[in-house]
């Protein structure tokens, strides 16, 4: 792979020189090249790599490095920010040095890498807790890296691949690029989950497998990605128009600080480049600011959305995850990309048009702030689910404290005394049912309590170690005549997120029956949960209406409101709204230390209040037609003034003069 991979990179040299002019071969007599087809299946390759592995991340966090529920969302929440943040060194890297061919190639090794490394923390022979910590940060960072600087490459890669005059082929292909990506979303999200929980390695579920697979697939996607190499057309770096608008942004502040007292006033603090940028770069960077300060609301949107594979996750398996016609746990977590799929033509044909049969406007910006209501409503529906979750089960304990529950196997009833607590006060009756779990304060990580216990009048004492954040049984029975014997066990806690299969030894009518001198009796401290799984799907439906209204407008929105050379600028902007949105999760999860519920419900509450900050903002924003784009930035690239027939010059167009459409 190495040598096909330099190989590959050899034979570009040449070809990147020339990369505008190449005319690539077609398929099949149509205006669609060759080179595309590679770039498709590297991306569902990709896809399936990236969402297969987070499929499961946060299970693999709170059952195998046995992080609590509150670390495995910050540190998920902290990956997925890391992802949306390191697009910009891709685009960086692609539009100034490497070229987008060779930045996709060199970060995907990093990616296949970083998966690599994060399989072998996942494998238990290897090393102890802290090497599996140690091996799965790293594959993850390696990984962020990976997808992350890949994502504004690939896609604008397969763009260039089609002629200037193809325009609605380019169109088509990019409706054909997003389907991959779902298709890929879905089939990782039904595959990888089974892999993790039906096969079973090393004595336990096979998170091994669960990641090899990705890690199998970006294997494939880079190999598929490299076999391309011969029919695309490659463009050469051409500098990167981000780090020039941060260099003219860095320049204007520095000149107005220096000569602002010296200097007559400007009408913008943009104007103070002139003297080193050209007009048309400034006159742009104001219009894309107009659109940026938009974007200071949406992060709290993406707070909730991306909420799905961790909050969401933690919720389902606390859940009745019986199968109903064969549908399992996994259907419902690929929900989203289904849902996605189904509602863009019946948003695109069927809501929009009957919205404007009523003679209402639906402006983009107003489809923004409907999608962020939706995903509020979506979480309003997690919380009455949530509430009648947690009625029935029974949290993990937080640190520095235990759960204990009792159970007296003896012929009759005895009293159970912890040292400085009163927590078993009253004497437990033979056979009797427990009271459910009580909470043990300990005054550390573990804690030895010596436990008296009282039985026919006579008094045992039972050395016992209680370790934070575990629920234990404490038996007691007779092992012979005046013998009392105190078993302390600590199962797998069956209200902590699991998977459980249960078998069925006996069946009988009554709950306490006799055979050959042994007792048998039924005893259940926690009953199971009868919500089932199913009442997730309103929160799915809630949320995938949002995001098709919200992030699919948006995308459109950013678009066509920005100059032809500025749209790069404007996706980084967007990505950055995603990751700032996993930092508020992140800082939520650590910081507030509420019940699930309130979790949710303050969510939604800080979502309706941006949405109607984002409204007024909305109000005041007036569109610029992006047809007229071009019209208005007929200058040259050095923008200098140009002379008119009479002998004057003409100013370049301010922001004042553009041709506008309605507000909001």
């Amino acid at each position: 792979d190495v040598c096909l991979i330099f190989s590959a990179l050899d034979k570009d040299v040449d070809a990147e020189d020339h990369g505008k002019g190449q005319r690539s071969p077609k398929l099949c007599g149509t205006n669609y090249p060759v080179s595309i087809a590679f770039i498709v299946v590297n991306e569902f390759c990709e896809r399936f790599s990236y969402y297969g592995m987070k499929a499961v991340l946060t299970l693999y966090f709170i059952h195998y490095l046995h992080w609590d529920k509150n670390l495995s969302t910050a540190v998920y929440h902290a990956f997925s920010s890391l992802c949306y943040f390191t697009p910009l060194l891709g685009a960086v890297i692609a539009d100034s040095w490497l070229g987008k061919f060779r930045t996709v190639i060199y970060l995907s090794i990093v990616y296949v890498i970083g998966h690599v490394v994060k399989s072998v923390g996942a494998i238990p022979d290897v090393g102890d807790s802290t090497v599996h910590v140690v091996l799965s940060m790293l594959g993850l960072v390696l990984i962020a890296f990976g997808t992350g600087g890949i994502k504004p490459c690939v896609a604008a890669f397969g763009g260039d691949q089609f002629d200037e005059e193809h325009v609605k082929e380019r169109r088509k292909f990019f409706s054909i690029f997003y389907m991959s990506i779902n298709a890929g979303s879905v089939l990782s999200t039904i595959i990888t989950p089974i892999l993790r929980g039906d096969v079973k390695c090393f004595g336990g579920d096979c998170y091994a497998l669960a990641f090899g697979v990705p890690a199998a697939l970006m294997v494939i996607a880079l190999v598929v990605f490299i076999a391309g190499s011969g029919l695309y057309k490659k463009s050469p770096p051409e500098g990167n128009v981000l780090v020039r608008v941060c260099k003219c942004i860095g320049f204007a502040i520095r000149n107005r600080w220096n000569n602002s007292k010296k200097s007559p006033k400007r009408s913008h603090w943009l104007d103070w480049a002139e003297e080193k940028y050209p007009k048309r770069l400034i006159q742009e960077i104001k219009m894309v600011f107009r659109v940026l300060v938009l974007y200071i609301p949406l992060p709290m949107f993406w707070a909730l959305f991306d909420q799905q594979g961790s909050r969401w996750t933690l919720q389902a398996t606390r859940m009745n995850m019986d199968f109903v016609m064969g549908v399992c746990f996994c259907v419902v977590k690929m929900l989203n990309a289904l849902l996605i799929l189904v509602f863009i033509p019946i948003f695109d044909m069927g809501v929009y048009p009957l919205i404007g049969l009523c003679r209402i406007k639906l402006t983009p910006l107003k489809k923004m702030a409907a999608g962020m209501i939706l995903a509020a409503l979506a979480f309003c529906a997690a919380t009455v689910v949530e509430i009648n979750v947690i009625k029935s089960v029974v949290e993990p304990p937080p640190a520095k404290e235990s759960l204990v529950q009792v159970y007296n196997l003896m012929d009759s009833e005895v009293t159970v005394q912890f040292p400085g607590h009163t927590v078993f006060s009253d004497p437990l009756k033979s056979y009797e049912d427990p009271s459910g779990y009580t909470s043990l304060p300990l005054t550390g990580e573990s804690q030895l309590y010596t436990v008296t216990v009282t039985h026919n009048g006579a008094e045992y004492q039972c050395g016992l170690t209680f370790t934070e954040r575990t629920a234990y049984s404490l038996f007691l029975h007779t092992a012979q005549p005046g013998d009392t014997v105190c078993k302390l066990v600590s199962p797998r806690f069956l209200a902590e997120p699991s998977f459980i299969k249960i078998k069925t030894i006996l069946t009988t009518p009554p709950p306490l029956f006799f055979c050959n001198g042994l007792t048998f009796k039924k005893m259940e401290d926690i009953q199971a949960n009868n919500i089932h799984i199913a009442w997730q799907v309103p929160q799915y439906v809630f949320i995938t209406a949002g995001e098709v209204m919200f992030s699919i407008t948006g995308l459109e929105f950013s678009y066509s409101q920005a100059p032809a050379s500025m749209k790069s600028v404007l996706q980084a902007g967007w990505l950055m709204t995603v990751a700032f949105g996993n930092v508020i999760v992140l800082i939520v999860a650590e910081g507030a230390g509420m019940e699930q519920w309130t979790e949710f419900l303050l969510f939604a509450g800080l979502l309706v209040a941006v949405s109607i900050i984002f409204s007024i903002m909305a109000y005041f924003y007036t569109y610029v037609d992006p047809d007229q784009l071009d019209k208005i930035f007929r200058e040259d690239t050095d923008d200098e003034k140009v002379e008119s027939s009479d002998g004057k010059k003409n100013e370049a167009v301010s922001l004042t003069d553009m041709p506008k459409q309605t507000k909001m």
